[in-house]
C-alpha cells in the first residue's frame, strides 16, 4: 500500500494517510504536491492519469491534532518501541501486546512510562508480576514520546525511507 505524508501550511508534519484520500484532497484543491511518486494511476478508459503524491502540504493552516503530547494507547507505545519486545527484543510487525511493568492489580497505571511493547510469549511469562518477580528484565527503559519522534517512527515503520530522506533535504525534520 502506498501512503502519503499529510504535512501542515507551515510544513511541520501531520502524519500519513493513504494515497487515495490524498488524491481526493487533491482534487478539493485542499493541498499543494510537494513531490510525487513513480507510480501511475489510471481509470479503465485511461482518460484520467496521475502519479501518486508522496508528499503534500495543506493550503490552509488547521490547529495541530496534538497540542501537547501523543495520546497513549496501545498502538502509539507498539510503535514508539519499534515493534520490539521490551524483554526478549524480538521484533514482529504482527501479535504484538504491550505489557504493564508494574501490573494494574498492583496499582501500575497505563501511561507511557509503565508500559512496554510486549511479544506473546513474554506477557504470558510475566504474567500478573513485576520483572524482577517474574526474573526478567527489560532491554530498554520507556519513556513519554515527543510529537515529532512518533511521527518519524510512523513514517520509518510504514517504509517511507525515501520521504523521510526527502522531508529532511526539505528542512521539515
Amino acid at each position: 500500500m502506498v501512503s502519503t505524508v499529510l504535512l501542515n501550511a507551515d510544513f511541520s508534519p501531520l502524519g500519513i494517510i493513504s494515497w487515495k484520500k490524498a488524491m481526493k484532497l487533491i482534487c478539493k484543491k485542499k493541498v499543494d504536491v510537494i513531490k510525487y511518486s513513480d507510480i501511475v494511476i489510471h481509470n479503465f478508459e485511461s482518460t484520467f492519469v496521475s502519479k501518486i503524491p508522496l508528499i503534500i502540504k495543506l493550503v490552509k493552516m488547521i490547529r495541530t491534532l496534538w497540542k501537547i503530547r501523543v495520546p497513549f494507547s496501545k498502538r502509539t507505545v507498539i510503535i514508539r518501541d519499534n515493534f520490539t519486545c521490551g524483554y526478549c527484543g524480538k521484533r514482529e510487525l504482527k501479535g504484538m501486546t504491550i505489557d504493564h511493568i508494574l501490573p494494574r492489580s498492583k496499582g501500575g497505571k497505563s501511561e507511557f512510562e509503565n508500559t512496554v511493547c510486549c511479544c506473546f510469549a513474554c506477557n504470558n511469562k510475566k504474567d500478573n508480576r513485576t520483572p524482577s518477580e517474574a526474573k526478567m528484565f527489560l532491554k530498554f527503559r520507556p519513556y513519554t514520546p515527543t510529537i515529532m519522534e512518533f511521527l518519524i517512527r510512523s513514517i520509518k515503520n510504514s517504509g517511507m525511507e525515501e520521504t523521510l530522506n526527502e522531508l529532511e533535504k526539505l528542512g521539515v525534520l
